[in-house]
């Protein structure tokens, strides 16, 4: 008796192994390239990721590599005092508090994030530094802070005089309605496929305007507002951050690449499962404003969204341009 279940262990344990096996030759298989690579490659979500893409571009035509890439271009936006969605210049939360959401992931699944982050102009080379000296994946307000400082990062005042005035401005009604496609509520998003065939992105946002003091959004939240899986495709999102976290956004995007789609259907599914959640619950799209980009292992890329108004920047090597996404209300 004793014999036979070991002999019956033993059979369950190899079939086990050849099932994982046969699994992972399958999705190697599936990853394979398949003609001519549109590589390297880099898209960003919003006009802004003209600037942004020029910066990366800048590392992935020297064959950098799309992890350094993604930080660098989305760190022109972080650090512009007249882009009001994005870092230094973005608009305060109802306290007055300018408060930054970030995150980055490599070829690896290497991943950091930072959330409720004040006074450091750039969440994303923080959210870098807590991938690649903690052994943590997140830090949040005072933490990450304390721990932006230690690593020599300059503590400054993020709320610039023409977001101040806004603010106070707001004060006057205190309400809170986020209209869709005005910059309050955007984000930077950048995904790349580099010269080695590796990707990685980076997503970083002040969050939208008015908000609750402590609300965080998709933007620093792996496989929210961004993910990476370097056997298929990488997607970011940009919009109403609680709707993308709703369906876990970004990496339901990657997996519909993994099963087959083009990064176009997987992001238009992607807001069509948005879509129908939000009319479940009874709201109306027209207040919600949602749009996804997605690039894939052989440098195909989409973008979709809800509604008109959501435009992305491509730069490959046929040059750097923006480019207005197909949407779902029209």
């Amino acid at each position: 008796m004793s014999n036979r279940r070991n002999f019956l262990k033993t059979a369950a344990a190899g079939s086990v192994a050849l099932a994982l096996q046969s699994f992972a030759s399958k999705a190697a298989n599936s990853a394979k390239p398949k003609g001519k690579i549109n590589k390297p490659i880099v898209l960003s979500t919003w006009n802004f990721g003209v600037q942004a893409n020029g910066a990366a571009w800048d590392i992935l035509k020297n064959n950098g590599r799309a992890l350094d890439a993604v930080e660098a271009g989305v760190k022109i936006p972080e650090g512009d005092p007249t882009e009001r969605s994005v870092g230094y210049g973005g608009r305060p939360d109802r306290d007055g508090r300018v408060t930054l959401d970030a995150c980055i992931m490599d070829e690896f699944s290497n991943i950091g994030s930072v959330a409720a982050l004040e006074h450091i102009k750039h969440p994303i080379s923080v959210a870098r530094a807590v991938m690649e000296k903690t052994p943590h994946v997140m830090l949040v307000g005072d933490g990450a802070l304390q721990f932006a400082l230690s690593q020599g990062f300059k503590k400054e005042n993020l709320l610039v005089e023409a977001s101040e005035k806004e603010w106070k401005e707001w004060l006057k009604t205190s309400q809170y309605k986020p209209i869709a496609n005005i910059e309050n509520h955007d984000t930077i998003g950048m995904i790349a496929l580099d010269v080695h065939g590796n990707l990685s992105g980076a997503c970083t946002t002040s969050g939208m305007a008015f908000k609750m003091h402590g609300r965080v959004g998709d933007s620093p939240i792996i496989g929210a507002g961004l993910y990476v899986d370097n056997e298929i495709g990488a997607a970011t999102a940009t919009g109403h951050g609680e709707e993308v976290i709703r369906i876990a956004g970004c990496h339901l995007v990657v997996e519909l690449m993994r099963q087959g789609k083009s990064p176009q259907a997987a992001c238009e599914e992607a807001v069509s499962r948005i879509v129908k959640l939000t009319q479940n619950r009874n709201k109306n799209l027209k207040d919600i404003q949602v749009g996804f980009i997605a690039l894939d292992k052989q440098g195909n890329y989409g973008a979709y969204c809800i509604q008109g108004g959501f435009n992305y920047a491509v730069n490959d090597n046929s040059g750097n341009k923006l480019v207005d996404a197909d949407y779902f209300l029209k």
